[in-house]
């Protein structure tokens, strides 16, 4: 691994940890209004019927007001559950899903697993960032559980990051194993890459 770029990697998912836990309560919610109103276009732009998601953390984008949307539209909604190797199996979403923290310290939702093959039969997939920048390159948490998964996805379907406006930069360290994204969705708007 190229270990100026793992360095930086780290010294910016710090930063962007230290930023997020800075926003204020009103930023938050202003987000999360306009954020639900571009994922709405997005899943109607493309014509969703199913997707998958993660259930976001305090700090992060609140995609869970979507999530209820979604599933009171009768889209099939898939949340990942994290396994001991590596993997990602997945839960279909309900209204009142329940959920525990997971393996890795998150939310991840209870209910009948449906493996990790699951996601080859969905729409599109969103996946959190920490950043993305103006190529497409996803700057993760550093654990590579989306990255493996994307990576080992013969025929996948579009994948949105989800992040804050700021965090959608001119450009990130990227390494091999980095899957890009195809697009971004902020508080701002959608913005889609082209390869």
């Amino acid at each position: 691994m190229d270990q100026p770029a793992t360095e930086t990697k780290r010294a910016l998912r710090a930063e962007l940890r230290e930023r997020r836990r800075n926003r204020t309560s009103k930023q938050t919610d202003e987000d999360t209004a306009a954020l639900t109103a571009h994922l709405r276009n997005l899943v109607g732009a493309l014509g969703v019927r199913s997707l998958s998601i993660y259930l976001s953390l305090p700090t992060e984008p609140n995609v869970r007001p979507f999530i209820a949307w979604a599933i009171s539209n009768q889209i099939r909604v898939l949340v990942p559950v994290s396994r001991e190797d590596g993997l990602l199996d997945w839960v279909t979403a309900v209204d009142g899903l329940d959920e525990a923290m997971g393996t890795l310290g998150v939310p991840e939702p209870t209910g009948e697993v449906l493996g990790p093959l699951a996601i080859n039969d969905v729409d599109l997939i969103l996946v959190p960032a920490a950043s993305i920048d103006a190529h497409g390159t996803r700057l993760g948490w550093g654990r590579g559980f989306f990255d493996r998964m994307l990576g080992s996805m013969n025929h996948r379907p579009p994948v949105f990051g989800v992040v804050f406006a700021d965090e959608l930069v001119d450009e990130l360290p990227s390494e091999e194993h980095d899957s890009p994204v195809d697009g971004v969705v902020t508080p701002v708007g959608i913005t889609r890459f082209t390869r």
